[in-house]
């Protein structure tokens, strides 16, 4: 029976790895801050799982302090979402105390676009996960890191600025056409469960995906959910995205301005895109399809937010 800590445990993600891994006969650890001592909202449905123990603790406890939860854990999947400090710095203290407990594998907190497709400076995320992939080259710990593409939760969201349900409009920059790649983070649970618990996987990058459409089909999918019309706003070229990115960060107080169209530029000009997609060697990983997600969690994206987007802290990847 294989153990496994999740770290970021308590999480929107994080939280449905932990069922999916449990549903799959694994002994999991949710390592929670104190603040989640009992395993909040998200765990309650697996509370009392007798296959499931709760460890508080906190990355940045240091590798020490965190070394004795990982006793006898053979995989480590991480959850946590934030800045260096999380991303590169603490998931460091994570790996160290894995590295002293003799873990083999570690899931990091990538999930997301092709991280390897383009180069430093592109995106301000996708370096945060590449300095970190860095750590693994000297140590023992094999890592294995999970690619999805975008969580639509989040691209078809505000941050996003493709759907505004106020207006009315959809928009896109370049010509609408490339395939973009999308998977719910329900899925992308399922998936990171089973990969997980694939021993194959170690020391490899994987990409599993929920749907690949383009976005013009994608407005064609939000059209068809909600039965009305969604105008199309061209907002420019390519180049034209690249230029607004530039001008933004210019502007900005901080990343927040300028992320989200640091992922389109890689996802809408390709370098972006999953390859190798391995969605067959977990056949019983069945992934909705764009128009079940909009029928059911999808619709609140119809809905005219009451608030501003806040900006104020650190998104997740996509």
């Amino acid at each position: 029976m294989t153990v496994v800590l999740v770290a970021g445990a308590t999480g929107s993600l994080g939280s449905l790895i932990v069922k999916n891994l449990l549903e799959r006969g694994a002994t999991v650890r949710a390592l929670v801050r104190p603040s989640s001592a009992d395993g909040g909202t998200r765990l309650r449905d697996v509370a009392g799982h007798p296959r499931l123990s709760l460890r508080v603790g906190d990355l940045t406890d240091g590798a020490a302090a965190l070394a004795p939860h990982l006793e006898s854990v053979e995989v480590v999947v991480s959850a946590v979402q934030g800045g260096p400090e999380v991303i590169i710095d603490g998931q460091t203290e994570l790996l160290r105390a894995a590295e002293r407990a003799g873990v083999h594998r570690m899931i990091p907190s990538d999930f997301s676009i092709n991280l390897w497709g383009y180069g430093y400076g592109v995106n301000i995320l996708s370096d945060l996960r590449r300095t970190f992939a860095e750590a693994f080259r000297t140590s023992p710990v094999a890592r294995t890191s999970v690619a999805i593409g975008a969580f639509p939760e989040y691209f078809l969201g505000p941050f996003h600025e493709v759907l505004d349900p106020a207006a009315g409009t959809f928009s896109i920059w370049g010509d609408g056409t490339r395939k973009i790649d999308i998977t719910t983070i329900p899925d992308a649970a399922a998936f990171t469960a089973a990969i997980a618990l694939d021993p194959m996987t170690a020391g490899r990058d994987v990409h599993v995906v929920g749907r690949q459409l383009s976005l013009l089909e994608l407005r064609n999918e939000v059209e068809a959910a909600t039965g009305r019309r969604w105008a199309l706003v061209r907002k420019g070229s390519l180049d034209d995205l690249q230029t607004e990115i530039v001008r933004r960060q210019f502007a900005a107080t901080n990343p927040f301005a300028y992320v989200a169209l640091q992922y389109q530029t890689g996802m809408y000009g390709g370098s972006a895109s999953l390859t190798d997609v391995r969605n067959a060697d977990y056949p019983d990983v069945v992934p909705a399809s764009v128009a079940e997600y909009l029928a059911g969690p999808g619709a609140a994206h119809f809905a005219v937010p009451e608030s501003a987007v806040d900006r104020d802290d650190w998104p997740a990847t996509v």
